[in-house]
């Protein structure tokens, strides 16, 4: 945790304005009311400001497409995204994708990214339509929706990354479901919190009968190869370019971060995306139309993105939108204001799942999987279990929100979620 502390190559002099709150005010304020928190530094003070938090080296957030252009196609080895990345370490661990910086960032990604595109993707189908349809089956007369997305998600993940269940993932299910969980808090990010009683104490705890299971599982597929067309077993079977294998550690690391960062993001779009169409009655009247379903989900990524902000750490003294930035601080794109631009995207705040029909926009304008060298590797994978997954939902349900219910934007570890989980009643079609 120490590449966390303030660097004193930072000038602050010579950083764009921002709030002059008390750093931990700062943060306890982001914590508590992201939105309200960007919107009115937007407001404030434009396209580019600077907040400066408890533990993070000042950031400086950027709203405007050229200016998101020009990080995600700068210099990935002097604009680093796994160093920015750095706090969910403890976590993931120091071979997770997420935390890498070029040049081994990029020969970790040629190895991942097979398994996430083309008819190897698609195979994953009919396993996310099951899984789905069995989830429904149980669905009680009153709900929250985020609680069952996470279900499916979750199976449609551990399926994924392990193929057949055997007692090893059993037990992992259940382990892993409870560090998930516990995970969540956002104060668990700080430094000053990781110390070993309390919630840290029982974090690594679950960390480590996780990583024990993943290690077992890892070294029992070694010993038996499957040859299936789960993750782990193509991972086992890849090779990088000088012909070596990934070691137990590396597997193990991306193991974690599939697992984690594969499901609870999903899960929470989709909670955003029925909670959106449940809310707009003519949008669920078009949803048979594949087309439009795909807009539906583009939109809903759009106005309620899951990952509300990137980051890239300036590895040395860097000119970005005008403003000569020094070493040390993190460039921050930030989703959720460019996703609210009047200036790209007409009625900004409403939800028209009619403005990506036909429509293909910049990839600096709408970024909810990030972009440049860093772009989510299971973007495609996402959007394709989204799909499915709404099919099923509207195809099998009827049901409209609690009476009263308007979802409030929630942070949860580093992800939107809805409020109260998008509370529901449900109705079976015959």
């Amino acid at each position: 945790m120490a590449e966390q502390a303030l660097a004193p190559t930072v000038v602050e002099a010579r950083l764009p304005p921002g709030p002059r709150l008390p750093r931990t005010l700062m943060g306890l304020w982001f914590a508590a009311r992201p939105i309200q928190f960007m919107e009115r530094c937007a407001r404030r003070y434009g396209d580019t400001f600077t907040i400066q938090m408890p533990v993070f080296q000042p950031e400086v957030f950027f709203s405007h497409p050229d200016a998101i252009k020009e990080i995600f196609t700068g210099d990935p080895a002097k604009l680093l995204a796994g160093k920015a990345n750095g706090l969910l370490g403890p976590i993931l661990g120091p071979s997770s994708l997420l935390l890498l910086d070029h040049p081994r960032h990029l020969r970790e990604r040629r190895l991942m990214l097979p398994p996430f595109h083309g008819e190897r993707m698609h195979a994953y189908g009919e396993t996310m339509r099951a899984i789905t349809h069995a989830s429904i089956d149980q669905w009680p007369r009153e709900t929250t929706i985020h609680e069952q997305t996470v279900g499916i998600t979750f199976e449609v993940i551990l399926r994924t990354v392990f193929g057949v269940v055997g007692e090893n993932v059993g037990r992992l299910r259940k382990s892993l479901g409870q560090l998930l969980a516990l995970s969540h808090n956002p104060l668990l990010l700080l430094p000053w919190l990781q110390f070993n009683a309390g919630p840290w104490r029982r974090l690594m705890r679950l960390k480590g009968e996780v990583d024990g299971l993943l290690r077992a599982e890892i070294a029992e597929r070694r010993a038996r190869p499957t040859g299936g067309p789960d993750i782990l077993s193509m991972l086992l079977e890849a090779r990088y370019e000088d012909g070596t294998a990934m070691t137990d550690e590396d597997l193990r690391d991306e193991m974690i971060t599939l697992l984690a960062a594969g499901h609870e993001t999903t899960a929470s779009a989709l909670a955003w995306a029925i909670y959106h169409v449940l809310s707009h009655p003519e949008v669920a009247a078009n949803l048979g139309d594949g087309e439009y379903l795909d807009a539906v989900i583009k939109e809903t990524l759009r106005l309620t993105p899951v990952i509300p902000t990137v980051g890239r750490w300036l590895a040395e003294p860097m000119r970005i939108a005008g403003w000569d930035l020094p070493a040390n601080v993190v460039a921050v794109p930030c989703t959720y204001l460019t996703h609210r631009r009047p200036d790209v995207w007409q009625q900004p705040d409403e939800f028209k799942p009619e403005r990506f029909i036909g429509a293909k926009p910049s990839p600096y304008e709408f970024l909810p999987f990030g972009g440049g060298v860093r772009r989510c590797i299971g973007a495609a994978f996402a959007q394709f279990e989204m799909k499915i997954v709404l099919a099923e939902v509207f195809k099998r349900v009827q049901m409209k929100l609690r009476p009263g219910y308007q979802a409030r934007v929630r942070l949860r570890h580093v992800t939107f979620t809805p409020s109260k989980g998008v509370p529901v009643i449900v109705e079976h079609k015959a």
